[in-house]
């Protein structure tokens, strides 16, 4: 079975079961036919992305983006730009990086520091945050110099026009895991490996011919979209417990029912509208989470380099 298979079955086999966070399937009809068309939905942040100059370039830019696309349990603690999300403030100053001094070699990724991933990022050198984004840098830089001879574009070639085998080579590389313990299986999810081959799409890096097979890219914000949305039903006690402030820990069955919920949810979805992909009700979702209605309740938020 490819491992977006195992995802979504994973994915489907917790919601069966799941406890605090159960999806409302009755909604669900009215719910995706509500949607719009794909052709009115966001694209992808010019101003916040690379999107232009050489390949090689586009692909350096986004696996470094997605080597450390985490972190959402530590951004009420960073300093954000300029009012912008904790994603938008590490995607804005990798973009300055990138324009301004060009991208990190392979090598130097393999050696970066949390002081200059703090420089890079505008950010406290000490930031529990910075450590970790240092450490899946590194781990990048050492997958791509040894494995592909300090080529971003390597990966892409050897997934060929698959973006399911894309996922699958990211999946063995540390700074890309996700996996989680729950009911005595061990549930894969990688959210970021399947939001790198996203975002190469986006990029026209990358001739994926299957992006339809990825499922939804799972976080904390989503989840957030479908219990405001009525998809998702949280327990009373999570949700006086999120809106407390109270972090959920990473890995606890409430933590993975919500990643799992949001993604059977787009399943069914998908199976509503068969003009929308999963990635697509992903795209759409994510972006409607940076409404205000949205941003003024709180989210549930893990401290995990997960998402």
């Amino acid at each position: 079975m490819a491992l977006v298979d195992e995802i979504r079955e994973g994915a489907a086999w917790v919601a069966a079961r799941a406890a605090h966070v159960v999806v409302q399937r009755d909604a669900v009809a009215a719910y995706a036919a509500s949607l719009p068309p794909r052709d009115r939905f966001p694209s992808i942040d010019p101003d916040a992305h690379l999107l232009d100059g050489p390949a090689e370039l586009r692909a350096a830019f986004f696996l470094t983006l997605d080597a450390v696309n985490f972190g959402s349990g530590w951004f009420p603690t960073i300093r954000k730009r300029d009012g912008r999300s904790g994603y938008f403030t590490v995607a804005y100053g990798l973009r300055d990086r990138f324009r301004d001094h060009g991208p990190w070699s392979a090598a130097q990724l393999r050696a970066l520091t949390a002081a200059e991933v703090a420089a890079t990022l505008g950010q406290d050198p000490g930031h529990e945050l910075m450590a970790l984004f240092a450490r899946s840098l590194n781990d990048l830089g050492a997958r791509i110099e040894d494995d592909h001879g300090g080529r971003f574009l390597g990966p892409v070639e050897r997934a060929g026009d698959s973006a399911v085998a894309f996922v699958e080579l990211l999946a063995g590389w540390a700074c890309f895991a996700d996996r989680s313990p729950y009911a005595g299986r061990d549930l894969p999810l990688y959210k970021r490996a399947q939001v790198a081959a996203s975002d190469l799409a986006f990029a026209a890096v990358a001739p994926f011919a299957d992006l339809d097979r990825l499922t939804l890219f799972a976080d904390n914000l989503i989840p957030h979209v479908l219990r405001l949305d009525g998809i998702l039903r949280f327990e009373p006690s999570l949700v006086a417990r999120i809106e407390a402030g109270e972090l959920i820990a990473h890995d606890s069955p409430e933590e993975v029912e919500m990643r799992a919920g949001a993604i059977h949810v787009a399943e069914l979805i998908a199976a509503e509208r068969p003009d929308l992909t999963a990635r697509d009700v992903d795209q759409l979702l994510w972006a409607r989470g940076g409404g205000a209605s949205y941003k003024a309740v709180p989210r549930p938020r893990s401290r995990s380099t997960a998402y």
